[in-house]
């Protein structure tokens, strides 16, 4: 039924499962498999993309989310939603859910301006040390690889622990999975470039004490992910 199963081609075992999601996703498109139509069980799957079956289930969740897929209990998991061979996971939560993440990012604004405010006048010297030590391997990252998801994302937990409030961290940690696409894109679509150059500022503004400074330009780096988040949006439809 599904003779083109050698279509998938195995991942590293280590990576996201949003590349996981890209992978499903090239298959999908590349098997003709329609809407309505049955995916190959987990194992399956899994043994094609060679990464444990748990890693397959919770990257389908995440198409489930989306309306991507249905899972119907004791028959399997059938296609709800057209997917093309131009989509990635990205594209594909774009076009289903482009304002509940253009609302994240709001909610993520409001907070991480204050809080990087907040890191300027908190932050001890082993906090500044901290986000230094993340900032450096951002940019190590990036550099080298075109992009740096993850690496940016423990960059801006250590300025949200600086800001010595614990909640602040929780909130946008609520909000994260919705930009958990973002955080993880491959480098091929290496995404907020423009905006590299500001984290070291940020970080310079915070190591000054300059919680005004540090407020704007955590607002301009947000300015450059909500660009950057429009045009994939317009791309995706």
């Amino acid at each position: 039924m599904h003779g083109e199963l050698n279509l998938l081609h195995p991942i590293a075992p280590q990576q996201s499962d949003t590349l996981v999601l890209d992978a499903l996703t090239r298959y999908v498109a590349q098997s003709g498999t329609r809407v309505g139509e049955k995916l190959p069980p987990e194992r399956v799957l899994a043994e094609g993309l060679a990464v444990s079956r748990n890693t397959v289930r919770e990257a389908l969740k995440r198409w489930e989310a989306l309306g991507i897929i249905v899972r119907k209990k004791g028959s399997g998991t059938f296609l709800q939603s057209e997917v093309t061979a131009n989509d990635s996971f990205l594209s594909l939560r774009f076009k289903n859910d482009s304002a509940t993440m253009l609302h994240a990012l709001e909610v993520r604004r409001i907070i991480e301006c204050e809080a990087s405010a907040l890191a300027a006048v908190r932050a001890t010297e082993s906090d500044l040390l901290f986000i230094e030590q993340k900032l450096g391997v951002m940019e190590k990252v990036h550099l080298s690889v075109g992009s740096a998801g993850a690496e940016d994302w423990q960059f801006h937990a250590a300025i949200y622990t600086a800001a010595h409030n614990p909640l602040l961290l929780q909130m946008v940690g609520g909000i994260y999975d919705l930009l958990h696409a973002f955080f993880e894109s491959p480098p091929e679509q290496a995404l907020f470039s423009d905006s590299f150059p500001l984290h070291r500022t940020l970080f310079e503004a915070i190591a000054r004490r300059e919680p005004e400074t540090a407020r704007r330009l955590s607002n301009d780096i947000l300015n450059i992910t909500e660009r950057d988040m429009k045009e994939v949006i317009n791309a995706a439809r």
